[in-house]
């Protein structure tokens, strides 16, 4: 046989192995698709939800480059550039919202995340089931209580006639307008916020740490490390990507507004606005008070970039120092 219908007929045999390769991975497919088409039917619900709840209204942060009407159209009348972005740059009010929105949002992951991660090792040492189950159910309720519920708690808690001023003036003092006076709105909001998220916080540390090799720690008990050597050295390591990427999410919205809306909007008022107000309250006031749509647009989609940078940074200085990241 010559080397050209040699040629051919290898061509033929190999065309004739990927179509039967092809067809055997179509009925694959297919029994798998018909096995589980369940699955994927229910799959279907949150990219459903995604697609018109999320990715659909990103459409109109058009109308931050473009004058909005009301009763016009919802792109925007006329094409209006960078305006409304210098209009909030040169803004007094939005940089006290931005600046609150940081410090708010730094004081808070300062002190939520090493409590969380060390209320998590302090849970994973008890030894009694009960007693361990019954710790973790006390400290998941405060997380499915209604932030309105939580407010409505703080409200009542720090009130003039509430049982913290009662103690004050049981103490002979006068008692203090906690809910008005500025500068103790960010350790209202972040002591209530530590006491609602502190437990719900920890299951994905308690999760990691179960998946820890046993012999790592029988190993480092015959080397002679102590107990806290052993957590130090064998524990925070093995757990330390869960960390990680807990950090960089955490990172990645620190200017934006997260969970913490609903409570800022419930708690301020205009005497706590020097501390209180932050972007999101800011945004809210504008767009729905005073109907400046646009200009409102402009706002977040600026915090919106500036979330997107400080989570590709921390990402990437966790996997130069860690070693692992989101991506």
């Amino acid at each position: 046989m010559s080397n050209k219908k040699l040629k051919k007929f290898e061509k033929n045999d190999s065309n004739e192995t990927n179509v039967t390769t092809l067809t055997l991975k179509k009925a694959a497919f297919n029994r798998y698709m018909r096995k589980y088409w369940q699955y994927y039917l229910l799959l279907l619900i949150p990219v459903i939800y995604y697609i018109v709840i999320r990715y659909v209204p990103m459409a109109g942060n058009i109308i931050a480059f473009r004058r909005y009407r009301a009763g016009h159209s919802i792109f925007g009348d006329e094409w209006s550039g960078f305006k409304y972005f210098k209009q909030f740059i040169a803004d007094t009010s939005f940089w006290r919202a931005f600046r609150n929105t940081l410090a708010l949002n730094i004081f808070y992951l300062l002190v939520r995340f090493p409590l969380t991660l060390i209320f998590a090792l302090l849970l994973n040492e008890i030894r009694n089931l009960h007693w361990k189950k019954f710790v973790q159910t006390v400290s998941y309720l405060p997380h499915f209580i209604s932030i309105v519920i939580v407010t409505g708690m703080i409200r009542e808690l720090l009130s003039t006639n509430g049982p913290i001023n009662a103690f004050i003036k049981h103490l002979g003092y006068d008692p203090i307008t906690f809910i008005a006076q500025a500068n103790y709105f960010p350790s209202i909001f972040v002591i209530s916020g530590v006491w609602q998220s502190l437990g719900w916080g920890t299951i994905l540390y308690l999760a990691a740490i179960s998946n820890i090799n046993p012999s790592l720690y029988e190993a480092a008990e015959v080397d002679g490390a102590n107990h806290f050597q052993r957590v130090w050295h064998v524990t925070i390591p093995c757990i330390l990507p869960t960390i990680a990427t807990l950090l960089i999410l955490d990172i990645g919205g620190l200017v934006g507004s997260g969970g913490s809306f609903e409570k800022v909007f419930l708690l301020y008022n205009p005497m706590t606005y020097e501390t209180a107000d932050i972007i999101s309250t800011y945004v809210y006031r504008l767009g729905l008070y005073s109907g400046n749509y646009s200009y409102a647009t402009a706002v977040s989609l600026f915090e919106g970039l500036l979330n997107l940078i400080l989570l590709t940074v921390a990402n990437r200085v966790s996997k130069k120092v860690t070693g692992s990241g989101l991506w």
